[in-house]
């Protein structure tokens, strides 16, 4: 079951413009609506509606949170676990998640980083998805330096693709 808005929403179209799928259709000032076989469920448009009238799939009322306030979860890679599947990579709807390959020829690995941090909608399907659970969602504000300093930066001596 997708996403949905209810009567609460002012038509102020954030929703709609931060949508990766374009499943949020409505004119300024209106009511908008969630086109159910477009909708991936990745709750960006319940994060960032300054209303709350975004209820998610299970029809709860989801919260928002500020962007800018660093409270977006964000991925976080475990490197040993992880086996260069590109799951994650293909699981995002917006692309955010790079390459990274280490100059080394006898490591055959290709890395996934956050490549692009402001496009990142904290959907979490990249945790989601990944089959050996390599990736965990975190919020900056709880994140020690070292992860902070890790998270859209490419593996230590690898380069980006």
């Amino acid at each position: 079951m997708a996403y949905s808005i209810t009567d609460k929403c002012i038509g102020c179209g954030i929703c709609r413009k931060l949508c990766p799928t374009g499943a949020i259709t409505g004119d300024p000032k209106k009511r908008h609506k969630v086109a159910a076989d477009l909708c991936i469920d990745c709750g960006a448009c319940g994060r960032i509606c300054p209303q709350e009238s975004v209820l998610d799939q299970h029809q709860r009322a989801c919260r928002r949170i500020r962007r800018q306030a660093l409270a977006w979860e964000k991925p976080l890679f475990d490197y040993p676990r992880c086996m260069s599947c590109a799951i994650c990579r293909d699981a995002c709807p917006v692309a955010c998640i790079g390459t990274a390959f280490s100059p080394d020829t006898a490591d055959r690995k290709a890395y996934p980083f956050l490549e692009n941090l402001p496009a990142c909608l904290a959907c979490g399907l990249c945790a989601l998805e990944c089959p050996v659970g390599a990736i965990v969602m975190k919020a900056p504000e709880a994140m020690t330096e070292a992860e902070k300093r890790a998270l859209s930066a490419p593996p230590p001596g690898t380069q980006p693709a």
